[in-house]
């Protein structure tokens, strides 16, 4: 998810949106109806959809250049904001729930995840957040991330076309082999994807062959 900035999705002509006000209950609704909350990969985690996944870097969801790629999926659904529940963190991750409309800059969504001279590091959603859940308010789409293992998975594009179209948008992004093979052996400590874990990773993100 490097998500270069493109103006047709991006609106990099606003000088900038303040965040909406949310309502944490609501966005923990909206994501409770999505995901499950209590889940974790590679465990299922999303309650309906069940598209082929796409995969991103967990770090990279987090950071401005994340948003273009948040908001035109938001978009492809008529939603007008992204829902962003922090699910587990460590400390206080500043506020556990926030929306943003889809008229907002990489910017506007860096000043709600990121940090800066003046706060803390424990404040920022970016450091602290072990756990996030992306949504809006259609519930046709979401991005599930964990910081262990280092993944974000996103799932409910409107067809084929739209995955690989917001693939080459925004990637780097891989399908469940892909991560298997190239991100996930990093986050074992001998380097090797547990065979009963990539099973059920692939059994509930894609099918596909093992190297």
């Amino acid at each position: 998810m490097t998500g270069h900035v493109r103006p047709a999705l991006c609106h990099a002509e606003d000088q900038g949106t303040a965040p909406m006000t949310p309502n944490p209950d609501t966005v923990r609704a909206r994501a409770a109806a999505v995901f499950d909350l209590g889940a974790r990969l590679p465990a299922p985690v999303f309650r309906h959809l069940a598209d082929d996944a796409v995969f991103c870097e967990f770090d990279a969801l987090l950071t401005p250049d994340a948003w273009p790629a948040l908001a035109a999926l938001a978009e492809s659904h008529g939603d007008r904001q992204v829902d962003l529940l922090v699910v587990a963190a460590d400390g206080v991750a500043g506020p556990a729930a926030l929306s943003l409309s889809v008229e907002a800059t990489p910017d506007d969504y860096w000043a709600e995840v990121g940090f800066d001279s003046g706060r803390e590091h424990l404040e920022s959603i970016t450091i602290a957040a072990r756990t996030v859940a992306v949504t809006g308010p259609s519930g046709r789409w979401g991005c599930w991330g964990q910081r262990d293992p280092e993944v974000a998975v996103v799932r409910g594009f409107p067809d084929e076309a739209a995955r690989h179209d917001w693939r080459a948008r925004y990637g780097p992004c891989l399908d469940a082999a892909g991560a298997l093979t190239f991100w996930l052996p990093h986050t074992f400590h001998d380097g090797f994807v547990p065979d009963a874990y990539a099973a059920e990773l692939i059994a509930h993100y894609g099918v596909a062959e093992r190297g």
